[in-house]
C-alpha cells in the first residue's frame, strides 16, 4: 500500500488513456478509491468499467475552469477528499512555432498547463489541513531536448508544468505534502502510435538506447514510487522515463 490507507481517494486525469487507465489500474489494485477524471464518452465509461468497484467515472473538460470546480466538488462529496492527484491530462502538438496558431497555442497550455493548475489550487487546501497529500504531474522529455518530434506549444506545455511542479512544492513541503513530475519520453501510447509517421518512430527507436518505446504500466510504476511512504523526502524532483536519451 502507498501509505494513505485503504480506501484512500486518488484522482488521475486523462484517465481514459494508455498512460492514465495504467495508472488508475495501478492505484485500484492498492485499495485507492479512484477518480477517473476524463472527457465525458464511451471510452472513459468503457475505462471504468474495465476496473470495476473501486474506479468512478467524471467527465469533463480539464481547460474549463467552472467545469474544473464542478467535478471536484462532486468527486469529493461522492468519494471523500483527495489525498492523491494525478495531472496526467494533456493533448500531443507536432506543429513549430511559425505554424502553431494562437488558437493552437491556448488549446495545448489550457490542457497540459490551466488543468493541472486548476485542480492544484482546490485540492492544496485540503491537503494543507490534513497535513497530507501527494501531487504527480506528467512532464515530457520535450521540456528537456526541445522537442525532438514535439511542437512548439506542447513542449512550452510541459516546461511550464515542470515550473508549477517546483512552486508547488516549494509552498507545501512543511505540510507533508510532496509534489514530484515524471518526464517520460514516447510512451506507446496513441500519441506515439498514430501522430508519428512510421519513419518517424523507426528513427526513434534507433535514438532509444533501450532500443524499444516505454510502455504505459512503466509509467504507472514511476507514481506508485512517488505515492510510497518512503518517498516523503523526495518533492520538487523530476523523474526522467527516457530509456537513456538523455542523463542530467
Amino acid at each position: 500500500m502507498s501509505g494513505f490507507g485503504q480506501g484512500a481517494v486518488a484522482l488521475v486525469t486523462g484517465a481514459a488513456g494508455s498512460m492514465g487507465l495504467a495508472t488508475a489500474s495501478m492505484l485500484a489494485a492498492e485499495g485507492y478509491r479512484v477518480a477517473m477524471a476524463d472527457l465525458a464518452g464511451a471510452k472513459l465509461d468503457a475505462a471504468v468499467a474495465g476496473i470495476g468497484a473501486s474506479a468512478r467515472g467524471f467527465g469533463f473538460d480539464i481547460s474549463d475552469p467552472a467545469a474544473v470546480e464542478t467535478a471536484f466538488r462532486k468527486i469529493e462529496s461522492d468519494l471523500g477528499p483527495v489525498d492523491v492527484l494525478i495531472n496526467n491530462a494533456g493533448i500531443l502538438s507536432n506543429n513549430k512555432v511559425a505554424e502553431t496558431t494562437p488558437d493552437e497555442w491556448r488549446k495545448v497550455l489550457a490542457v497540459n498547463l490551466d488543468g493541472a493548475f486548476y485542480l492544484s489550487r482546490l485540492v492544496v487546501p485540503g491537503m494543507k489541513a490534513r497535513k497530507r497529500g501527494r501531487i504527480v504531474n506528467t512532464c515530457s522529455f520535450a521540456m528537456k531536448s526541445g522537442g525532438l518530434t514535439a511542437g512548439t506549444a506542447y513542449t512550452t506545455s510541459k516546461g511550464a508544468l515542470a515550473a508549477l511542479t517546483f512552486s508547488l512544492a516549494r509552498e507545501t513541503t512543511s505540510f507533508g505534502i510532496t509534489v514530484n513530475a515524471i518526464a517520460p519520453a514516447y510512451i506507446r501510447t496513441p500519441m506515439v502510435e498514430e501522430q508519428l509517421t512510421q519513419a518517424q518512430r523507426d528513427a526513434l527507436l534507433k535514438q532509444i538506447p533501450v532500443g524499444r518505446f516505454c510502455e504505459p504500466e512503466e509509467f504507472a510504476h514511476c507514481v506508485h514510487f512517488f505515492l510510497s511512504p518512503l518517498s516523503g523526502f523526495i518533492t520538487g524532483e523530476i523523474l526522467d522515463l527516457n530509456g537513456g536519451l538523455q542523463f542530467d
